[in-house]
């Protein structure tokens, strides 16, 4: 059984969503992390290998916070993304693995010859 939010907090000024689960853990997830992992068709693709990747997120805010049923949330960006639903399962797994998930983002920008900006 996935752990369950037990607080969901939005920080516009940082910038972060902050949300605890019920097995003890919590999580600061900067918009801009959410954004390039968003779970959606448009950024994992439609298969492996597909990816697309995200860039010039830096600044990018959160209009909107919709929870769905039980088990997710959908995020509506300021730069117009709003598709993808964030269950909880994805949400706790993406600040388990924030560190490496960031890092893996920075190198395949790098390598790409883009920009955060």
């Amino acid at each position: 059984m996935s752990a369950h939010p037990t607080e969901i907090k939005l920080h516009q000024q940082s910038r972060l969503l902050e949300i605890a689960f019920d097995d003890g853990a919590g999580y600061q997830l900067p918009y801009e992390f959410l954004r390039v992992h968003s779970p959606s068709a448009e950024v994992v693709g439609h298969g492996r290998g597909q990816e697309v990747l995200q860039t010039g997120k830096k600044n990018v805010g959160v209009r909107e916070v919709s929870p769905i049923g039980s088990y997710a949330l959908k995020i509506a960006f300021d730069d117009g993304h709003d598709s993808g639903l964030y269950t909880w399962e994805y949400l706790h797994n993406l600040g388990e693995h924030q560190d490496e998930l960031w890092q893996a983002y920075l190198e395949r920008l790098a390598a790409a010859g883009k920009s955060r900006e």
